[in-house]
């Protein structure tokens, strides 16, 4: 994997900006056509569109920074919570700056805010899809290697040091763990995967959720269209409910999952997420208006 696609003198394409990019026209496409549905104009939903990406981006930096402080930025320069081009963006992050984003653009224009964010979550989980290719290509987000054990995989906090124990077993003993899946992928040594796994085969974990946030992409999509007096805001929550779903299976197999004491904060925000999204269905049912 090469996180270039083309260079040529001052002229660098990268992967991972060209997934934001196609991510951000496919999603503007596809929110211009819903919009239509919902009597939103086109020009609204470009000022909207570039407001939740900056809104998102903002949101995912803070978040990332904010939790990993200690790690990686105390005693540091300044200038270091700025840098992006080092990575660290976190997408539960990126969907609450996105929905501060929503709410105060839904509010200056005078639009109803939940029709926005119904539109905004499906456009979301489709350029989530699409942003891990650039995370498959970059070789970050990756997952560990596909010999671990699936007892250390479905656990919290026990895989590093199962890593220390395994690393330190003679080569004998370390023949013993043979590949889980066949599908891991090698990255290059000069990737963060390769980095930290030189030579080893690594869960595609960027992959799975690619895959899944496709999935999910089209199940909201076809509700979209196809439910008949579908309340405002269920598909907000259902967005909610189906991403936390698919990052808490997901963090199982990454191995740089931002950690809470020995929880996945992934795994705490999914089940936050998750009841809050409940709470806020049994809300829309009993309150709520139809489309």
């Amino acid at each position: 994997m090469n996180p270039i696609l083309f260079e040529w003198k001052f002229l660098v394409i990268r992967y991972y900006g060209l997934m934001y990019a196609l991510a951000f026209v496919l999603g503007l496409y596809i929110g211009k056509k819903m919009g239509e549905k919902r009597g939103i104009s086109k020009n609204i939903i470009e000022d909207y569109a570039f407001i939740a990406m900056l809104s998102g981006l903002i949101g995912g930096r803070l978040y990332y920074v904010i939790f990993t402080f200690k790690e990686n930025y105390l005693g540091s320069p300044f200038w270091k919570i700025f840098a992006v081009w080092e990575g660290g963006m976190a997408i539960h992050g990126g969907i609450i700056g996105g929905i501060i984003g929503t709410i105060v653009f839904a509010r200056i224009k005078k639009i109803k805010i939940l029709d926005l964010m119904d539109m905004g979550a499906i456009v979301i989980l489709l350029g989530q899809a699409i942003g891990r290719i650039g995370n498959l290509m970059n070789g970050e987000v990756h997952g560990v290697p596909v010999i671990t054990p699936w007892k250390i995989i479905f656990s919290n906090g026990k895989f590093s040091k199962w890593w220390e124990t395994y690393l330190q077993l003679p080569i004998s003993e370390q023949s013993l763990f043979t590949e889980k899946v066949p599908w891991g992928i090698k990255f290059l040594l000069n990737t963060p995967a390769g980095y930290e796994f030189p030579n080893y085969k690594l869960h595609p974990a960027m992959m799975y959720e690619s895959i899944l946030n496709l999935i999910g992409f089209f199940v909201l999509i076809y509700i979209f269209y196809k439910w008949k007096d579908i309340k405002k805001g269920y598909i907000t929550a259902l967005y909610l409910i189906i991403y936390s779903i698919i990052r808490i299976f997901v963090s199982f197999f990454r191995a740089e999952d931002i950690m809470l004491y020995n929880l996945r904060l992934p795994h705490v925000m999914g089940v936050i997420t998750i009841i809050f999204s409940i709470i806020m269905i049994l809300f829309i049912n009993k309150k709520g208006k139809t489309v």
